[in-house]
């Protein structure tokens, strides 16, 4: 077998291993093992893997700023406070419960990003269904998956994988939202109506506040509050840092880093459970997944992939950027889009494609992993948080209702983006 078929098939199995976690093991396990495997039969050097794990400081920057402050807000029952407010504005309803959680959750993906939602809001969501003592939580969880990838693109700080498809020439705030304002609204009404459609039978369940008494909204503590505060501060900074055409990374981690201090220390409390109880594991998950990027890059296949691509946009802009487009919504799914963004971003290179097929494959990469479970780190994080509040969600449950949402919000914003942009 050739090295680079060999490199290839390594790369398949880790990524397999990621997805479909054999023997139900964590998902950094197998990324981290095929990284290896690629060293250790010498399909890539040393050198080349150190190379490939330093092009995702930025990423690891960010996940830690957002998981530190998540985990404070936690920690300080500011999800709780969240989630009590959320029952008694529901007023009993399940679907005006569902109506307000899929708002919030637009919210905090558009100004904190695609992330911060799995880790951020999932907690106070989980919180909110026991608080309202629903019958079936699962519908208002899955709120927290689909709309991380449907509001991704809103902005440029909506998804990191932004960052990595445009690289050092990231469109100004105002140009960006001509591009993919209209695409983002058609994906989040889109993602909205079917998603509704689907949970449609499970939202007629009675909530806990059909009953007289009034859900109490807890007070929220001082330490609660500044946490809000230190995540609302962070929304800002991304927004300036996005503005400034600054990476994403450092300044998210500075925040979360200062929130969580300000926390501990004003509160006396000791830093070790706060730090104990982050999901650390996806750390080495993302550089493991940048290791193996790395190998496919040295082995040729993103330069075939972009000779390729520019072929097809020479005879049709239109369907390059439609093929792109739901080529790399498909393949995130199969490899997960962080590895698939950074595929794409090589091939846009090397095929000096136009800003149309660009807008196109940038859709893809955010809004395809609302397919499957594991197509997106936002969904890792997220399956990750429902794991410490002790809930599962089946691979095939979220493919079969992935089947029904993602193709339609995929198809209008793509289109939209190709007509209008």
């Amino acid at each position: 077998m050739s090295p680079h078929l060999l490199t290839w098939l390594i790369a398949a199995i880790a990524t397999a291993g990621v997805i479909l976690r054999p023997f139900n093991w964590p998902e950094a396990i197998w990324a981290v093992a095929g990284a290896a495997l690629l060293v250790g039969f010498r399909l890539l050097s040393p050198q080349d893997a150190l190379t490939g794990i330093g092009k995702g400081v930025d990423v690891y920057l960010f996940l830690i700023g957002m998981m530190l402050l998540a985990e404070i807000a936690r920690q300080e029952g500011l999800f709780d406070w969240l989630a009590a407010l959320a029952v008694k504005r529901a007023k009993g309803s399940a679907s005006r419960l569902f109506l307000l959680v899929y708002g919030v959750g637009t919210i905090v993906t558009t100004f904190l990003s695609n992330d911060a939602t799995a880790v951020v809001l999932t907690p106070a969501v989980a919180a909110a269904v026991k608080t309202a003592k629903a019958e079936e939580p699962l519908p208002y969880l899955l709120i927290c998956a689909f709309i991380a990838n449907a509001a991704s693109f809103v902005l440029p700080i909506s998804n990191p994988a932004n960052l990595v498809i445009y690289g050092a020439h990231m469109p100004p705030l105002l140009q960006w939202l001509p591009r993919y304002l209209l695409p983002s609204v058609l994906s989040i009404a889109a993602t909205f109506l079917v998603l509704r459609w689907t949970q449609r039978k499970v939202l007629g369940q009675k909530l806990s506040a059909d009953v007289p008494v009034p859900v109490p909204v807890p007070e929220l503590s001082a330490a609660g509050k500044t946490a809000a505060l230190g995540i609302a501060a962070t929304s800002v900074v991304l927004l300036g840092a996005s503005a400034l055409d600054i990476q994403l990374g450092l300044p998210t981690a500075v925040a979360g880093a200062l929130t969580a201090a300000i926390v501990l220390v004003r509160e006396r409390k000791n830093p070790w459970p706060t730090v104990k109880d982050i999901s650390w594991a996806v750390l080495p998950l993302v550089a493991g997944l940048f290791v193996l990027v790395e190998a496919l890059d040295k082995s040729g296949l993103i330069a075939s992939i972009g000779r390729f691509l520019h072929q097809v946009a020479v005879s049709s802009e239109t369907l390059a950027g439609w093929g792109a487009g739901i080529a790399v919504a498909l393949a995130g799914n199969l490899m997960n889009n962080l590895p698939a963004g950074l595929v794409a971003a090589g091939a846009i290179k090397s095929a000096e494609a136009s800003d149309a097929v660009k807008r196109a494959i940038l859709i893809g990469v955010d809004l395809g992993p609302n397919l499957s479970v594991t197509g997106s780190l936002a969904t890792i994080l997220w399956l990750t948080a429902l794991r410490r509040e002790g809930l599962t969600v089946n691979v095939w449950t979220f493919l079969k209702l992935g089947a029904f949402v993602m193709p339609p919000a995929l198809l209008l914003a793509i289109g939209a983006a190709l007509a209008f942009g």
